[in-house]
């Protein structure tokens, strides 16, 4: 699933191309991703409307429009939002079109089909729960390493499941977690309340480098992630954890290892994060 760096670069991307462009229809292929409101609803909210801006909130991408509303999409597994230029026919599985007065396309593919993609007026953004509730983000102001160790305070969950939910930071997924418990050196079993106070900044610092380096390399690329443009991400050429198990831990050449929390595949070196340390 991309995350916070991968949306911020197909928000980067993506902004040049279609900020200020009008959309001058809309094109259902797949009604069913459409999560609110209904499909004749969600054209009539856009059609004719133009694109002001483009913001992001953790994985969420939304698009605001000169009528207030915004278009919110939530890319999941393999979800993609791409600009084709004039002349450029949109390629992939194609779940929507947005043709543009420019006579560009900004179109939304989906291989799995699993996105959800919403047209809300502004003051109903709290319908989408998901939204409503995130936490803070990395590199934000909000975001510092007094809220880092008042959460983990007393936690019983295990650091990994901890940091992935999105109510406490949002917008770090499995990459990312991975990453950073790497760094830290803090094995993804241990509960988020033994992460000592000193441990707790030291993973506050990496938090927030990983995340800034995943963008700075425009972003992780394994399988489906793009950019706005259609490019892939080069952050998989520099991971130490995930994607990395049977290989030699690139800090200290012990082979790196698999296993799952939380239902979610972990990696980590059993010499630089060991558990007897939590």
């Amino acid at each position: 699933m991309p995350e916070m760096p991968e949306l911020e670069i197909i928000r980067r991307s993506l902004e040049p191309n279609i900020k200020g462009k009008r959309i001058m229809n809309v094109q259902l292929l797949l009604k069913r991703q459409i999560k609110w409101p209904s499909p004749e609803d969600f054209i009539a909210r856009l059609a004719g409307h133009v694109i002001t801006g483009l913001d992001r909130r953790g994985k969420y991408l939304l698009l605001q429009m000169d009528n207030n509303v915004s278009l919110v999409f939530h890319l999941r597994m393999t979800g993609q939002a791409c600009y084709f230029p004039p002349g450029v026919e949109p390629v992939g599985h194609v779940r929507i079109l947005f043709p543009l007065d420019d006579g560009g396309i900004f179109a939304y593919a989906d291989t799995r089909t699993l996105g959800t993609i919403y047209a809300m007026h502004n003051d109903e953004l709290w319908r989408i729960k998901g939204l409503a509730e995130l936490g803070p983000e990395p590199l934000s102001d909000d975001f510092t390493v007094a809220y880092l160790r008042s959460i983990l305070a007393g936690k019983k969950t295990r650091i990994k499941s901890f940091l992935l939910n999105q109510a406490y930071i949002a917008g770090l997924g499995n990459i990312y977690v991975d990453e950073a418990l790497f760094l830290s050196g803090i094995h993804p079993m241990r509960t988020a309340g033994s992460v000592t106070p000193e441990e707790a900044e030291k993973l506050y610092i990496n938090i927030n480098k990983v995340i800034s380096d995943g963008i700075n390399d425009g972003g992780t690329t394994f399988r489906d992630y793009r950019d706005g443009n259609g490019e892939k991400g080069s952050h998989q050429q520099n991971l130490f954890a995930y994607g990395r198990d049977g290989k030699p831990c690139r800090k200290c050449g012990t082979i790196m290892e698999k296993i799952r929390v939380g239902g979610r595949g972990t990696h980590f070196c059993p010499s630089c994060q060991q558990l007897n340390k939590g």
